[in-house]
């Protein structure tokens, strides 16, 4: 399929969760609106994701997971074919810049455009760079963080690095627009854990929320996501408790409920960071503990560091740790209201935009 137009074609890659494909998204949408046509370049995962695109290309891939010599040479393989794919792709397509948003599904169309000598830009939401993204960081144009402050980088980089922010979806810029108005009587408290780690909230909120004084809980109402299996659970342990509960495994309008919100209980992935702040709400943040990079660990980090949050490593998130932060938080307007206004400073709205300029820059358009 080769690109035909005066429009200029723009390949986008990203693995296929949502924590990839959203700036993706969002940077699509900015591109789309400046005349740019876009192709995106991704895995098997994002088969059910609607995305603006004139195309969806599959390319193979394979994420390093055990350190036997098997795993290893089954990843090099298809990391090997996914690379001819791209190759194949990009010569056939002619894209004028390749744009990466982490995770190895980017590595093959990154290492193919630089070796076609294709203006590339490496997009690195998290707080540390992630090992997908340190192997190609030497071999791209340029580099977009998603935090000002980005760890462990190599000093060789810092001239490539631009600060972009984290791209937001529109229905997310829509939801920032909602001013924050602390609690008065009711305290709405949104618990999600995204696709890896939603069970833990299933095993820790529901008990912290039975050891919260009968006042607090009164006032508690609660939306949480929970996984199917722990669906009927969670609901029970609410109803028993007598505390106003909607429970569901998926909500397609999350934003606007983190816009609704006082409170957020949830892990710390790169987009859920830039969602919190760009929304501006005050947050209890878990970050995935067996993460090799520890990057929700950064991400976290950086908005407790601005005052918009409350970071708990997974082994203090008990029930106890839990109902005690809850409950200092809701006796305390003003200290939420200052939360919530640390957390928007930290937020970057136009990150989407800032990151097309750049993308345009080095394709020299």
């Amino acid at each position: 399929m080769t690109h035909q137009g005066n429009s200029p074609l723009i390949l986008l890659c990203a693995g296929g969760t949502g924590g990839h494909l959203f700036p993706a998204e969002a940077l699509a949408d900015a591109l789309a609106m400046r005349g740019a046509t876009i192709d995106l370049a991704t895995d098997t995962r994002a088969a059910h994701f609607k995305f603006p695109a004139r195309a969806v290309h599959l390319i193979p891939s394979a994420t390093v997971r055990g350190r036997d010599p098997l795993s290893l040479a089954r990843t090099a393989s298809l990391l090997a074919l996914g690379t001819f794919t791209a190759w194949r792709l990009i010569g056939c397509i002619r894209p004028a810049v390749v744009v990466g948003f982490g995770g190895y599904p980017t590595v093959p169309p990154l290492l193919a455009a630089s070796w076609r000598g294709v203006p590339t830009v490496l997009h690195e939401q998290n707080g540390v760079m992630g090992r997908a993204n340190r192997l190609l960081a030497l071999r791209v144009t340029r580099i977009a963080t998603g935090f000002r402050e980005l760890k462990n980088v190599d000093a060789r980089l810092q001239a490539k690095i631009t600060f972009t922010g984290n791209p937001v979806r529109p229905s997310v810029l829509e939801a920032a627009n909602a001013l924050y108005a602390p609690p008065a009587n009711e305290l709405h408290l949104l618990v999600f854990g995204g696709s890896q780690g939603a069970h833990v909230m299933a095993e820790i909120v529901p008990p912290a929320v039975a050891q919260l004084s009968a006042e607090t809980r009164a006032r508690l109402r609660i939306v949480q996501q929970a996984r199917a299996e722990d669906l009927e659970e969670v609901k029970a342990t609410y109803a028993k408790l007598g505390v106003q509960a909607e429970c569901a495994p998926f909500f397609s309008d999350l934003p606007a409920r983190m816009a609704a919100s006082h409170l957020i209980v949830s892990r710390s992935g790169a987009s859920t960071v830039a969602e919190l702040a760009a929304i501006g709400r005050p947050a209890i943040m878990v970050p995935l503990p067996h993460a090799l990079d520890q990057d929700q660990f950064a991400n976290a980090g950086l908005l407790a560091e601005a005052g918009g949050g409350i970071r708990l490593v997974q082994s203090d998130f008990t029930p106890k740790r839990l109902a005690s932060e809850l409950e200092k938080l809701a006796s305390d307007r003003s200290k939420l209201e200052k939360m919530a206004a640390a957390a928007k400073s930290a937020g970057t709205l136009d990150a989407a935009e800032r990151l097309a300029d750049l993308v345009l820059q080095v394709a020299g358009l």
